[in-house]
């Protein structure tokens, strides 16, 4: 970008040296001691909240699937009926944000659906918001909740507190009470056990911190804590959740197969209109294996399911 000519540039090229700069630019920093105009910067030591990725296609974004996986480009949501064998919903949306959630998405695909259904997701699914929605709309919702995080691994985790949100109380495993405090702007409340960790004999497996833990309490505590002891305990929410998850596979590996985790256009709007073709083009597919044929002007099912 230092290099470039002192020239005016038109529009193109304009918005081209813009969106360079820009993805340049977002993940370096003027080096220590520096303001940037000697050239000297530095890899930044941050992440910019809904980093551009690409100078190709600029409403791409960088995903991370899990701590292993990770990929540019967009997030696919789709809405799956597992016992025929169906996408009922599909719908591509940016790769970063709240609102392009699996859990947020996951919603409005299911706006529209008759009270009375089963509804499977994994854990990226298994938020307190769409468990309330669900079961609002009269679903019954066999999703798997998000994994608890150990302070120190092999410890002890949240599950090992009792907390009371009525009374606005948390024990932690040595018997200690403390109170929650006001809700922060996230929603959630803390209580700061700090002194009373500091002769506790389980506190090489409770904390890392040196003043002590501090308990987090999430607003949707009791739905999730709740549907953590189902999954855990619940022998028919297991064999449910053990029945149709590979059915559920087997249609993303449908939607995906022969390259088509490769979007084939730029941009948001050009891929959802083919990741909308695509799935109506397997529910054809679909229907003609399950026997599906032209009768006197009308199509029909020589079988069914």
């Amino acid at each position: 970008l230092g290099h470039l000519p002192e020239a005016e540039l038109g529009p193109r090229a304009a918005d081209a040296v813009g969106l360079l700069a820009l993805v340049a630019g977002q993940d370096v920093e003027p080096a220590e001691g520096s303001d940037g105009r000697d050239g000297r910067w530095r890899i930044a030591q941050r992440t910019v909240p809904d980093r551009t990725v690409s100078t190709v296609d600029p409403a791409a974004r960088h995903i991370h699937k899990n701590r292993s996986r990770h990929q540019e480009g967009f997030r696919a949501h789709v809405a799956f009926e597992p016992e025929v064998g169906l996408f009922t919903a599909v719908e591509l949306a940016a790769g970063f944000g709240p609102d392009n959630h699996e859990a947020a998405v996951a919603e409005h695909l299911l706006a529209d659906e008759d009270p009375g259904l089963t509804v499977l997701g994994d854990t990226a699914y298994g938020t307190g918001r769409l468990r309330r929605m669900l079961e609002a709309d009269g679903h019954t919702p066999v999703l798997k909740p998000p994994p608890l995080q150990q302070a120190v691994p092999g410890g002890l985790t949240a599950d090992d507190f009792t907390v009371d949100t009525t009374a606005g109380t948390v024990t932690c495993p040595a018997g200690h009470v403390k109170a929650l405090g006001k809700p922060q702007r996230n929603g959630q409340r803390q209580a700061q056990f700090k002194a009373l960790c500091r002769d506790c004999p389980l506190r090489a497996r409770c904390t890392k911190s040196k003043t002590g833990r501090v308990f987090s309490v999430h607003p949707d505590w009791d739905v999730l804590k709740a549907a953590r002891d189902q999954a855990r305990t619940d022998p028919a929410w297991q064999a449910e959740y053990r029945r149709w998850r590979p059915p559920v596979e087997r249609a993303i590996a449908w939607l995906v197969a022969a390259g088509n985790r490769r979007v084939p256009y730029r941009g948001i709007i050009a891929n959802n209109t083919w990741l909308h073709h695509r799935a109506t083009a397997l529910n054809l597919r679909r229907l003609v294996n399950l026997g599906l044929h032209h009768t006197s002007g009308t199509w029909a099912l020589s079988t069914t399911t």
